[in-house]
Formats: C-alpha cells, structure tokens, sequence
C-alpha cells in the first residue's frame, strides 16, 4: 500500500495562513462594536416604559418596612409629618438597628422629576440606608 507523503518546505518552517484568522476576529470586532454601541445609556425616543402587574410584591411582605415619603414640596414625610435630614437619619437608624434585614420603601410624588428623588436616594444611602426600594402604583 502506498502512502502520499507531503511535500516539506525547503526550510523546514511550517507556514501559517493568517488572512482566515484575521477575518474571523474583524467580524468579531465588528460585532462587539455593534453591540457596545446598542446598549449605551443614550436615551430612545417613543420609548414607553413598562408597567407592574403586581408580581414580586409579596417577596417584602414578610420584612419590616420603614415608609418614607417625598411630597410634590420635596419635603421628607415619615408618619405623614414633614421631617428634616437630620430626624430621617435618626429613625433609619432606629429601624436598622431594630430590624436589621428590614427594607426602607420610599413613596415618592409623582409630579417630581428623576432628579429630585435621586438627591434624596443619596441622602438616604449616605446614612446607611443599602436596602432602599422604591414604591410604586399597581395598574390594575
């Protein structure tokens, strides 16, 4: 039986063939690139925002809450008074200490703008507030 025998390269170095590699990692590139650019922050006009059905509500239902307000006035409410920082601060850290798995719920106005409950989002982070939701409205 006869078997082909391959030809050697007079030098004895064997040769690489780049130009199928580098195809495959151009497309590759391109497609990252593509995909980067997709799922940047940038905001998309006539883009409506999902709504609740209520699911996942009874997942903190079982936890102590602290209810937190924010009127359209952008005054803090706790126990439907106006308080300052200082008095929010004060009973966050009551609630941690009593509850310590516990779950702050901030009720914001709706009239407020994005901006405005985040001031008070970071307010409440800075005082030790890492388990802070916000409430919102189910559409029935």
């Amino acid at each position: 039986m006869r078997f082909k025998t391959r030809q050697q390269d007079p030098d004895g170095i064997p040769e690489v063939n780049l130009v199928p590699m580098m195809d495959v990692l151009m497309t590759v590139l391109t497609f990252f690139i593509i995909v980067s650019m997709t799922l940047s922050g940038t905001p998309i006009a006539g883009l409506v925002l999902p709504k609740t059905d209520g699911s996942g509500a009874d997942q903190a239902k079982d936890k102590a809450t602290l209810a937190v307000g924010l009127n359209a006035k952008e005054e803090i409410v706790l126990d439907d008074q106006p308080v300052g920082a200082a008095q929010l601060a004060e009973a966050m850290q009551k609630f941690y200490d009593q509850h310590p798995q516990g779950i702050v719920s901030l009720k914001a106005d709706k009239s407020l703008t994005y901006s405005q409950v985040v001031k008070l989002l970071k307010t409440m982070r800075d005082i030790g507030g890492d388990r802070v939701s916000l409430a919102i409205e189910q559409q029935s």
